[in-house]
């Protein structure tokens, strides 16, 4: 069975995103979101965030683009920062986790864009571990984390070969003004932060 059928059954793959080894599934389908939680063993009821594999397709998830957001998707887009926006009222309440904002990002891996047009457009990308885990490196580390014999087995597991990064991605909340670095990552601080000065 392909990733574009899993998905579309409401299951859940795990894939190699641009950064560390993930966990997608269509953020439309609240059962199949709701399950990601319980596989990671989410308590800490943390927003979940989205890739897209072409720009237009974040209209589906954002209700508008701030300037600011506008801004860091032409500077950094593709690549490897995760803009917070202001969700559509269509988002399950479990991938924004009440906040009203998720978290989306356009990779800068074709293969991965790729897979995620197959997919539909949109797809989950939590970390592919359990909550307080390192993140999976490899299909071989997601596999350890998510075994066959177990309840917390995966419908497919993309092998995508070896994580070359070193960070995930940088995190950047474009709701505030000026925008807030959530988590810093592969791109630097200063360097979002001259883009806004």
């Amino acid at each position: 069975m392909t990733a574009a059928e899993v998905i579309a059954r409401g299951g859940v793959v795990a894939f190699r995103t641009d950064t560390f080894y993930g966990l997608g599934a269509d953020p439309f389908n609240t059962a199949a979101v709701a399950r990601i939680r319980e596989l990671k063993g989410r308590e800490d009821n943390k927003p979940i965030l989205l890739l897209v594999s072409d720009p237009e397709q974040v209209e589906r998830v954002i209700a508008e683009r701030s300037e600011m957001f506008s801004r860091a998707a032409v500077a950094f887009w593709p690549g490897p920062l995760t803009i917070i926006g202001v969700a559509v009222a269509e988002l399950p309440e479990e991938i924004t986790a009440g906040t009203g904002t998720v978290g989306v990002r356009l990779p800068a891996d074709e293969n991965v864009r790729t897979l995620v047009r197959e997919c539909g457009g949109i797809l989950t990308a939590t970390s592919a571990n359990p909550s307080g885990c390192e993140p999976a490196r490899s299909a071989q580390d997601v596999v350890e984390y998510f075994p066959d014999d177990s309840p917390r087995s995966l419908d497919l597991i993309l092998d995508g070969g070896e994580v070359t990064v070193t960070e995930p991605s940088t995190v950047l909340d474009a709701t505030t003004s000026p925008p807030r670095v959530v988590r810093e990552g592969a791109i630097r601080r200063e360097l979002i932060q001259q883009l806004f000065d």
